[in-house]
């Protein structure tokens, strides 16, 4: 294979993006222990050093990574509360979410990955700081009390552990009762 002559080159920056993008899809997929920097630099086009150079480990990749993921669903939740405040964001949050996770389920198993990943201290730390971060924002855009934020992010747990069991496209009956009870049915078009 013979390289173009307009191949374009990227600012350390723009790779470490590229880089990040190429570990989310590695790191849904195989997890932490699986997750080959070399699979993730070719993926990135890149070599296996170069990687190396941007990141220094493995393990500062992936917490990169999952920091990453953290921030793309801070985001999302900013992005879909924008101008409203208590119960109103917070359904906006849930539903934008729940659209989210439906359109890039590799985003989800990314996230889930992260808490699998726990057992590593660095990335405990992390995924510990992040959904922390995910709870102070959701309570800072919506102004509801700890049971409401609790009750949001329970059922928002249970809804991914659905959606990984492939429950929200066509659901089994003791699953639509949970979506039923989390009042998602409508929304999900069930």
């Amino acid at each position: 294979m013979t390289p173009t002559a307009t191949t374009e080159r990227l600012t350390a920056p723009e790779r470490r993006e590229q880089i990040l993008e190429a570990a989310v899809t590695v790191f849904a997929e195989r997890g932490y222990e699986g997750a080959s920097t070399d699979v993730i630099a070719r993926m990135a086009g890149i070599s296996q050093p170069y990687l190396f150079r941007l990141f220094g480990t493995k393990r500062e990749l992936i917490v990169a990574t999952v920091k990453r993921c953290f921030v793309d669903t801070e985001s999302l939740f900013e992005r879909a509360a924008d101008g409203l405040s208590g119960e109103a964001a917070l359904q906006a949050m849930g539903e934008a979410y729940i659209e989210e996770i439906r359109r890039s389920p590799l985003k989800l198993r990314a996230q889930l990955q992260s808490y699998a990943a726990c057992d590593d201290p660095a990335i405990r730390i992390v995924v510990a700081e992040g959904f922390g971060e995910l709870v102070r924002l959701a309570e800072r855009l919506t102004g509801l009390d700890a049971a409401q934020l609790s009750a949001f992010f329970a059922q928002g747990m249970l809804l991914n552990v659905l959606a990984m069991m492939g429950q929200m496209e066509e659901p089994q009956a003791w699953a639509m009762r949970l979506i039923e009870g989390c009042g998602m049915n409508a929304k999900l078009g069930l």
